[in-house]
Parts: C-alpha cells; structure tokens; sequence
C-alpha cells in the first residue's frame, strides 16, 4: 500500500504564489508516475500536472507557463510550484501515484487525502 500525505495549500490573493507536496511512504520500490490533480466544486477532478520517473512532464492548458512540476525519484516526493494563481485555481489539490511497486505488488493508483487551495481577495 502506498500513502500519499499532502501539505501546502492555504488561502493566497489572486497573483500569489503557494507551493504544494507530497510524500509517499510504504515499501516502496518505484512509482512510474506522480501528479496532481484538482477538483473544484461541482466539478470533475481534472490533472494538473504530472512527472514521470524518466523526467517526462504533462501540464493542463490551464496551468501552462504558471505551474510548475518538480519530483525526487529517491525521496518518493513531488511537489507543485504554483505562481500567478487566479481565482479560477481554487479547488481540493490531490497527489497521485500512478503504478507504484510496493513490495512485489504493482499498484496502479493511490490518491492523498487533498489539500484545500482557495485563491481569493
């Protein structure tokens, strides 16, 4: 089983910067990828962003120039560099672990509990 405990989010003013992370812990051999996703009210959860083991980025058009991505393979950590926020930003921040081998099992996802970010004057 892998957890995923997230920390960071908060109220910031429009403009603002907030940086999320998140780290994974169990046994832990590897995760193919790890990301964040979003879900703002009365809405679907959407991707944020998401790294790959191999360095590989995917970026939401939304988010594009603004956000950025970062991932510590040996620590089983990412994070997410959030500048520019609008209030269009605000939402439940939740960390993925997409195929984390634990042990000798392959899990293919894992989601953190989320973190509440709120961008508002």
């Amino acid at each position: 089983q892998v957890q995923l405990v997230e920390s960071g989010g908060g109220l910031v003013q429009p403009g603002g910067s907030l940086r999320l992370s998140c780290a994974a812990s169990g046994r832990i051999v590897s995760i193919h990828g790890m990301g964040w996703y979003r879900q703002a009210p009365g809405k679907e959860r959407e991707l944020v962003a998401d790294m790959t083991s191999a360095g590989s980025t995917n970026y939401a058009d939304s988010v594009k120039g603004r956000f950025t991505i970062s991932r510590d393979n040996a620590k089983n950590t990412v994070d997410l560099q959030m500048n520019s926020l609008k209030p269009e930003d605000t939402a439940v921040y939740y960390c993925n672990a997409d195929r984390a081998v634990v042990g000798t099992t392959l899990i293919y996802e894992s989601w953190g509990q989320g973190t509440q970010v709120t961008v508002s004057s």
